[in-house]
């Protein structure tokens, strides 16, 4: 792979430029993770599922990827929360993250390097408040104006602060609230200082990549920023990636106008492969809008690439066995099999010229629906081959690697009344009980359960 041609848009800089990382062939990445005292909801799953596609492609164009996501495993939420339970804040975080797993299995979610906590890296943390008027870039990476902020704007509002902007880096504890001991007395860590003292430990002073959501700007990343660089005299991070915001019906997610969607809740009723097609459909900086129609149109789409791998793979289990007459097996190829193979190089090319301009996941997408135009035709011929429709088959194993849309290998098998069922239909369509056919076909779709009739024989599929 030709790793000097990804370009990506670095926010501290408003501009696209050629990714360069500080030590060749390797890239360590960061990226804030959930404060588990809930389910996490869409707005959480954006972040996760781009970044997962960003980590993966980095891999496959041949970078060894160092990637941290981070647990914050205490904070006031965590607190309130074990105050209005009979859960101590340990036991609300393990249950949370636990949930959180299971949610990044069911998105196909690769584990990150390393998913460190809060309070297992108490010891890196330490200070009181920090006087950002000290940092004279301060507001660099959100380009914000000190003199132009206004109090209680994502700004915590505290009397014991200097200037409105400074903020905690160390709480004292309340009595009964957890708390670890420090030089300035019993407390926990403030949430900016979090990452921070993860970043440097698990992955040094400077970062390749620095990600998270749009709305992490400011001022949690302004605020690592000007600790982080206090500290250590160097940038943070020298890319900064984040993802747009999430819009319900056209209506900005937020806590205030309580239309925020649970991914667990949300699972019940849409396939994990369809939310990830849909987040993946929109430029990872763009808004996204979460719709009825949208998520039904993510889920047609991804129904007909589905559709086209489960041909594939049926008409390569239907072939002749090796050798039979009709059958060229392994032999030379034809000149149909030389136009699918060149046909497959050329939209490689455009899938990776896609993802090399700022991770284009949107367009990326569009090289998995022309495999399926390279596919249909070729599957239509009867004498297809069995290493061309491998090749096929690997060329949409090869992109999905990357975007994770498709769904895996149909294990499950059909219980013994519904394969009883199907062979019935069978032999009532052949001696022509065309009711009795249809009767079953229809029985079965009630159950979920989809019949194909190909010149290959019965396919059948869950819906």
């Amino acid at each position: 792979m030709a790793k000097g041609n990804l370009k990506l848009y670095n926010t501290l800089t408003r501009s696209k430029e050629t990714f360069e990382p500080l030590t060749p062939g390797k890239v360590n990445m960061y990226v804030c993770g959930p404060t588990v005292y809930d389910f996490i909801h869409i707005g959480n799953a954006r972040p996760v599922i781009f970044f997962d596609v960003v980590r993966r492609y980095l891999g496959w164009i041949g970078y060894e990827v160092k990637y941290v996501v981070n647990f914050t495993d205490v904070d006031d939420k965590l607190i309130r929360k074990s105050e209005q339970s009979n859960m101590t804040v340990p036991e609300i975080a393990e249950r949370f993250i636990a949930a959180y797993y299971e949610d990044l299995d069911a998105l196909g979610i690769e584990r990150a390097t390393i998913h460190p906590r809060v309070t297992e890296n108490i010891p890196e943390i330490r200070d009181v408040y920090f006087r950002t008027a000290k940092f004279p870039e301060y507001g660099k990476l959100s380009h914000q104006n000190l003199e132009e902020l206004q109090f209680g704007i994502r700004v915590e509002v505290d009397e014991r602060k200097e200037s409105p902007q400074d903020f905690v880096l160390w709480k004292a504890a309340k009595p009964g609230e957890i708390h670890w001991p420090s030089p300035w007395g019993d407390g926990r860590p403030g949430w900016h200082i979090e990452c921070s003292a993860m970043v440097r430990k698990y992955l040094g002073d400077t970062l390749d990549i620095h990600g998270g959501g749009q709305d992490l700007q400011f001022p949690h990343h302004e605020c690592e920023v000007a600790q982080s660089e206090c500290l250590s005299g160097k940038p943070l991070a020298k890319y900064w990636m984040h993802n747009g915001y999430i819009h319900i019906n056209d209506q900005k997610m937020s806590k205030s106008l309580g239309n925020g969607i649970n991914v667990k809740e949300l699972l019940k009723l849409i396939k994990p492969e369809t939310l990830r097609f849909f987040m993946l459909s929109t430029h990872y900086r763009n808004p996204v809008n979460f719709t009825d129609d949208a998520v039904e149109q993510a889920n047609n789409g991804l129904e007909r690439l589905n559709n086209c791998v489960a041909n594939l793979k049926h008409r390569l289990d239907s072939l002749p066995v090796e050798g039979a007459e009709g059958q060229s097996g392994e032999g030379a190829l034809s000149d149909d099999s030389d136009v699918v193979e060149a046909a497959i190089a050329v939209n490689r090319t455009f899938f990776e010229d896609k993802m090399n301009d700022d991770f284009n996941t949107a367009d990326a997408i569009t090289a998995m629906f022309e495999l399926v135009s390279i596919a249909n035709p070729y599957l239509s011929k009867t004498d297809a081959r069995k290493a061309t429709l491998e090749r096929l088959l690997a060329a949409f194993a090869e992109l999905d690697g990357i975007l994770g849309i498709l769904k895996g290998e149909q294990n499950e098998l059909l219980d013994e009344d519904i394969e009883r069922l199907i062979i019935e239909r069978t032999e009532a369509r052949k001696s022509k009980n065309w009711s009795r056919a249809d009767e079953i076909r229809d029985l079965l779709t009630e159950q979920g359960i989809f019949l194909e009739d190909t010149p290959q024989g019965i396919r059948w599929r869950r819906k």
